[in-house]
């Protein structure tokens, strides 16, 4: 018994200085140089939200599979979102694709709530019972159309959304606060841009971020469900 407990222990800590060397290297050495973005990145046990197939490539460079064609984005990108959304610690947020949680757990340690809109049935259901099992409370999963976003709850403080959109959908910017911020890829399903869009009392201000790659946003305001229409990324 004593041992199994060794076990556990060495392979926590192993993962938890996997952590450390993704967060430096993948994140700090790009430019993102917020402190609480690098803490909430060093804090979520990333190989927790993947599944045991993919469990030692949890902090790789790169997007990996969690089922019903969906990924969970490389860790750059992940921390990419969170530092352009700018949060407050009394911000709500609004995260359309819930996935397997991750980034919604990453966001819980930056914002005061966190609902997070996922659009499959089987992940929505899995990605609350692993928030709930891990302690991130202030984290709410509902399952529905991401693309008309949650109204309500709304306003936000701020949107994330983490599948590509042939254009910015409107329920999304309606649900903006003043003053909130709104990151979204848009694009063709290839590839994306990054965008950042604020809205200010005079209009919206619009900010090019980085070209990426996401899989294709579903729904009214998203790409058909037909495969021959959307490509995974």
């Amino acid at each position: 018994m004593g041992s199994n407990g060794s076990h556990a222990s060495n392979a926590s800590s192993d993962f938890e200085d996997a952590r450390r060397e993704m967060v430096a290297e993948q994140i700090r050495a790009r430019g993102i140089d917020s402190q609480r973005v690098l803490g909430a990145m060093q804090s979520v046990p990333r190989h927790l939200f993947v599944g045991p197939e993919q469990i030692f490539f949890a902090n790789s460079d790169e997007p990996l599979p969690i089922g019903a064609g969906q990924t969970i984005s490389q860790p750059f990108m992940v921390a990419a979102m969170a530092d352009a959304l700018s949060l407050e610690s009394d911000d709500r947020v609004l995260e359309i694709g819930a996935g397997s949680g991750y980034q919604s757990a990453v966001l819980s340690l930056l914002a005061r709530e966190v609902i997070t809109v996922e659009t499959q049935p089987s992940l929505a259901a899995s990605a609350r019972d692993r928030l709930a099992r891990l302690g991130y409370n202030n984290v709410r999963v509902e399952f529905g159309d991401g693309s008309l976003g949650w109204p309500t709850a709304a306003p936000y403080n701020a949107i994330l959304v983490t599948a590509a959109a042939p254009a910015v959908p409107p329920p999304l910017v309606e649900q903006l606060a003043d003053g909130g911020r709104l990151v979204i890829p848009v694009g063709y399903p290839e590839q994306q841009n990054l965008l950042r869009i604020t809205k200010r009392e005079d209009g919206m201000s619009y900010e090019s971020l980085y070209a990426c790659r996401f899989v294709p946003l579903l729904g009214r305001y998203g790409w058909s469900a037909d495969p021959q229409e959307a490509s995974s990324g």
